[in-house]
């Protein structure tokens, strides 16, 4: 039985659903699932293009480690990433309020073309594709890059179960 989750821009009031790829993921899938909901501060990427994300606590009992690997997401990828404390430098984890935490989690939504995950600091960084959008991209694709455009500030992303 396929699992979904709404994923929301909550002050610009658009969502998404999501089906969880259980199949390819299924050890991050059920990490997830576990936590569901999750959300905090929105912010749009700077290097990897069409991409947002909120950073949240690690949740998961144990890491579920790689699965389903990408560093290249199309749109209406759901990824997760699990950065642990020294990948991130100093300035950014002070800027989204995570410097105290020895790790975070990174969900991450991708709404349009030509993504590439590389970083600069430290490389690839791959991410596991634990779901897929299935309704709702386009609305979502528009209201992410109006975060872009007009930025984050005061801007939520809510991952939720549907049931």
């Amino acid at each position: 039985m396929p699992r979904y989750m709404t994923i929301s821009l909550e002050k610009r009031g658009v969502s998404c659903v999501a089906e969880l790829l259980d199949k390819d993921a299924p050890r991050t899938c059920e990490a997830v699932w576990a936590a569901l909901p999750q959300g905090g501060d929105v912010y749009h990427a700077k290097y990897a293009r069409n991409e947002v994300y909120a950073m949240v606590p690690r949740f998961a009992a144990e890491e579920p480690g790689q699965e389903n690997p990408t560093v290249t997401p199309i749109p209406g990828d759901v990824v997760y990433f699990s950065f642990h404390g020294g990948m991130l430098d100093r300035g950014f984890k002070e800027e989204k309020g995570i410097d105290t935490l020895p790790g975070v989690i990174d969900l991450a939504i991708f709404y349009g073309r030509n993504n590439l995950l590389l970083n600069g600091d430290v490389g690839w960084v791959p991410g596991n594709v634990y779901a897929t959008i299935v309704d709702g991209l386009a609305p979502m694709a528009e209201a992410c890059n109006d975060v872009w455009r007009s930025g984050s500030v005061g801007e939520r992303l809510v991952y939720r179960r549907l049931e």
